[in-house]
């Protein structure tokens, strides 16, 4: 009689494997339409991260000198995402890298189920692969060319590699730190997970016990250390992993407004993973033979590895709470819910029941999480529209100018063939000597009038939003001006409301 996969009531047969990897295509299917639907110009990271991906192709092709040093403010090592997307923006552009980030989260769905039904069940794994794949982060990151979505896929590969070796001897376990090394050097705060993974390599190992069992988790963590210090010596300094991640500025958002917004983004699935660990504890099987049950993994056990897999889905709320920041928790949030998900996914069976006992509650659970979903990643994707401003400043800028626009990386992206990236200055901070001789630096808006009253700037783009402050003091010493016109106005609505790009040329 075949084996009953740990956690089932079913056993899994050739014609209960198709039909449950045709759901999976439906799944995937459902995923890739969410994410497509999403439309917009290019959003101020990813023009960030492909403008600079060209010019690391042309240091890495050429040896023509960077404009700024890249490494020391980026959130991940400048030569692998961003290169890779210049590679495709080059003959696709933007839809092309985008088009590639769908592909990493359809593979990181794909690699989800795989390790979940390898751990559990195909039901679960269904489950699993079906809430992971609507919620928002999910399908925002298959639509946004950031490192995001290439990190979360080389994290869900070394899960998938963990769990697929589970059942050999401890070395195979190696075969998971190449993606876990490659995740952190994609996007630092990868770097995050890199202990539940080790934790993870203890708690996959079927074969193994005792001192064994903790010998596969330590030549995982040897493993990863070997590699990410081999990069370090090989990439040289790396400033922006204490600016972007180990010693982060810290912001002013409360701790209140980031777990309702964490909750708001994954607390169904969450939830659903809790209770799904609470179930595997209380009963390993849901079977109608009780001589089977010895063959579980122990209760102790059991209970570890829920709480690893659904804690983890707490640790970026957790760190951005001691930051006291929000910048990005919609996009981590996701990251442990990847870790959460095949709790999800039992817990999902569960609920269900026995021979589809209760299929309403089951797909109830998907309907509420897809519609949250789907609402909340249209918040989110919700950029400026600056084709026509983009189109209007081809025709007033060159390469001897010196520009001033919020979000600079936009333009510095479309408008890369007749301006150079250092001619852009953005209203976050500045550099700026005035004609009186008087220095000022960063964000001071005194700063910024400066530069304004002695005509500093050849074209100035404001939208309004960004930097508050700054914008109100360009405007005001903009109002009788002699040096600069307002030439050129662009409405534009986001989930935030209306506002219009004004531009101002220099006479």
């Amino acid at each position: 009689m075949p084996k009953v996969p740990e956690s089932a009531w079913a056993v899994d047969t050739r014609r209960s494997t198709l039909i449950s990897r045709a759901a999976l295509l439906c799944v995937l299917a459902v995923q890739a339409v969410l994410s497509l639907r999403l439309r917009g110009t290019a959003f101020q990271d990813e023009a960030l991260y492909i403008a600079s991906g060209h010019y690391e192709l042309d240091n890495l092709l050429h040896g023509t000198p960077l404009p700024v040093d890249f490494a020391a403010y980026f959130s991940g090592h400048p030569k692998l995402y961003p290169v890779l997307a210049a590679l495709v923006d080059g003959p696709f552009g933007l839809a092309g890298v985008r088009a590639l980030s769908l592909v990493f989260m359809l593979a990181t769905t794909a690699l989800l189920y795989a390790a979940t039904r390898r751990m559990f069940n195909s039901r679960s794994a269904l489950g699993a692969a079906a809430l992971f794949s609507v919620v928002q982060s999910t399908i925002v990151l298959g639509r946004l060319a950031t490192y995001d979505a290439a990190a979360l896929f080389l994290l869900a590969l070394a899960f998938w590699v963990l769990v697929r070796t589970g059942r050999m001897k401890a070395p195979a376990v190696l075969l998971a730190a190449p993606p876990i090394a490659l995740a952190f050097g994609v996007k630092y705060a990868a770097g995050l997970y890199i202990p539940t993974l080790v934790v993870l390599a203890v708690l996959t190992a079927y074969r193994q016990r005792g001192v064994r069992t903790l010998l596969r988790g330590a030549l995982l963590a040897a493993g990863v250390l070997v590699l990410l210090g081999a990069g370090w010596a090989l990439s040289g300094p790396l400033g922006g992993i204490s600016s972007t991640t180990t010693d982060r500025q810290h912001g002013s958002d409360t701790a209140w407004t980031l777990l309702q917004h964490s909750a708001q983004w994954g607390g169904l699935v969450f939830l659903t993973a809790l209770a799904g660990s609470v179930a595997y504890v209380v009963r390993a099987r849901m079977v109608e033979m009780p001589w089977v049950s010895g063959s579980t993994p122990g209760r102790v056990r059991r209970a570890l590895l829920g709480t690893v897999l659904t804690g983890t889905a707490l640790l970026a709320t957790a760190y951005q709470i001691h930051l006291q920041t929000e910048v990005s928790l919609y996009k981590h949030v996701g990251f442990g819910l990847l870790f959460a998900a095949p709790m999800a996914g039992l817990g999902m069976s569960r609920l269900v029941g026995s021979h589809f006992r209760n299929p309403q509650l089951g797909i109830m659970l998907f309907v509420l999480t897809l519609v949250l979903g789907m609402v909340q990643a249209q918040n989110a994707f919700s950029f400026p529209d600056s084709r026509g401003p983009m189109a209007y400043l081809r025709t007033v800028v060159d390469r001897k100018g010196v520009y001033l626009a919020e979000e600079s990386e936009v333009p510095g992206y479309y408008l890369r063939d007749v301006t150079g990236w250092n001619q852009w200055k953005n209203t976050a901070s500045l550099d700026y000597t005035a004609k009186n001789g008087k220095r000022y630096s960063g964000g001071e808006p005194a700063g910024f009038r400066a530069a304004v009253r002695d005509g500093y700037f050849d074209v100035i783009m404001l939208r309004g939003g960004v930097t508050p402050e700054v914008d109100a003091a360009v405007r005001k010493e903009l109002r009788g001006n002699a040096h600069y016109r307002l030439t050129a106005q662009f409405p534009t609505t986001t989930s935030s409301g209306t506002s219009s790009y004004r531009i101002w040329v220099k006479q």
